[in-house]
């Protein structure tokens, strides 16, 4: 890239501190310009910012020669004082200085390109900084010291070693090589569909711990859905009244459980209703529950089994309300949100089921629906590379070098083009 750009690296507003970044050819210039010389590598020296006759501010002042920084260019780094004048001063002066304003994740995406990370470490950057428990965190920091990266290597090299094989068979038939050399390469191709199995089964688990697992509230009208969701949720955030059909659409709620981040969805009552806004309620309480990594069945004593139980799975949780009121009829946990009686006994609830779906003793070789995809192809090669090799070896090395592009495309190694917008999209301005 040949130009120069530059970001502000904290968020807008009034701060103590505000630090902008530079990445590019000309990040030496702008500063000398700025500071009047540029200052000992990655050492933090306080200077006077100057643009013209103006005086900007007094600023600590960072400098990053190229390759050794974080984009692999020349970088620098302004720790400012956060009023908006400032920055807004020092902005100003760096476009005047013929430098241009950073897209959302360039400063990340030319460290990609730069080979200073591979494109699933560049993910982890962004899902770091959107991280908001011990879970997702720890979980983006192991995708950026490579450990994601390092199971795709793994399956690209079993990839390579069978492809090995099947060549040296057609590119050398005159050479010396054992008999069949090719159809050698058949127990390799099963123990890696096995292993990208076993992958694509674990795949929920990393997108869970980075998108949130979700847990729902279902249950008949009146049964207590909406006390409990408060109680969970320690706040009054859905309005409970006696009338039936209080809830009439889906109210969602962030928690962090045992460090893991959940979505709490409370969700109008299951009923048949003449209602327009409650059949949508319904409708839309319904789909939730369809998709929910775990339901939460509320019940009160007393009350029909009702529309609830169709969407009840076997690992899900029965919760009966009112218990300073009546015993529960049947099997489950059972919680006054009046008293607060049983309400520890659900959170143990929710952190054991958390604990038991969530944590696992290999890194998730999925933490994206990208990945999901990646790894599918990737199956579906090896199984038809598999295939043909039983039938002529020739015809198996076009699957398996599909199967490696569609590895590789996980780490950047190789075509990844179509996928650049997709990853860094999301990324904030000055990442």
């Amino acid at each position: 890239m040949a130009d120069t750009v530059f970001a502000l690296a904290t968020p807008a507003g009034r701060g103590a501190i505000a630090v902008v970044r530079i990445s590019g050819p000309k990040t030496k210039a702008a500063l000398t310009a700025l500071v009047g010389s540029s200052p000992r590598p990655r050492l933090a020296t306080l200077r006077t910012l100057r643009h013209g006759e103006a005086r900007l501010d007094q600023a600590l002042v960072l400098w990053f020669p190229a390759p050794a920084s974080y984009t692999g260019e020349d970088v620098a780094e302004l720790h400012l004082h956060g009023g908006r004048a400032v920055v807004e001063g020092v902005l100003s002066a760096l476009s005047d200085l013929g430098l241009r304003p950073a897209e959302p994740g360039e400063f990340t995406r030319r460290a990609f390109e730069n080979g200073r990370m591979d494109l699933a470490q560049a993910e982890a950057v962004a899902d770091l900084i959107d991280a908001e428990s011990a879970a997702q965190a720890k979980q983006a920091l192991g995708q950026l010291d490579g450990a994601l990266s390092a199971v795709y290597s793994g399956f690209r090299a079993d990839l390579l070693r069978a492809l090995a094989l099947v060549e040296a068979e057609i590119d050398f038939p005159d050479e010396e090589i054992p008999e069949n050399l090719a159809r050698t390469a058949g127990p390799i191709l099963d123990r890696l569909a096995d292993d990208l199995r076993r992958a694509l089964s674990d795949a929920d688990r990393g997108e869970r711990v980075r998108e949130g697992y979700r847990v729902v509230l279902i249950g008949e009208t009146n049964a207590g859905k909406s006390s409990l969701f408060n109680a969970l949720v320690a706040r009054e955030a859905a309005i409970v009244t006696p009338i039936p059909g209080t809830t009439r659409d889906v109210l969602d709620a962030q928690l962090v459980i045992e460090g893991y981040a959940v979505t709490l969805s409370d969700t109008a009552g299951l009923r048949e209703s003449d209602d327009p806004v409650e059949a949508e309620g319904v409708r839309r309480a319904r789909a939730r529950a369809a998709g929910a990594d775990l339901r939460l069945w509320v019940r009160a004593p007393g009350d029909p089994e009702g529309a609830a139980a169709a969407f009840v799975q076997d690992d899900d949780l029965v919760i009966w309300t009112k218990a300073d009121l009546a015993p529960p009829d049947g099997a489950g946990l059972s919680v006054s949100t009046a008293t607060g009686l049983g309400l520890d006994s659900v959170h143990a609830a929710l952190a054991d089921r958390l604990r038991r779906d969530l944590t696992g003793a290999d890194f998730p070789a999925v933490t994206r629906s990208r990945h999901r995809r990646r790894l599918g192809e990737a199956l579906a090669a090896v199984q038809d590379g598999r295939r043909a090799l039983r039938l002529a070896p020739e015809m198996a090395g076009d699957d398996l070098r599909r199967a490696a592009t569609a590895l590789s495309q996980v780490t950047g190694e190789i075509g990844v083009e179509d996928v650049l917008g997709e990853v860094f999209a999301s990324f904030c301005i000055g990442k």
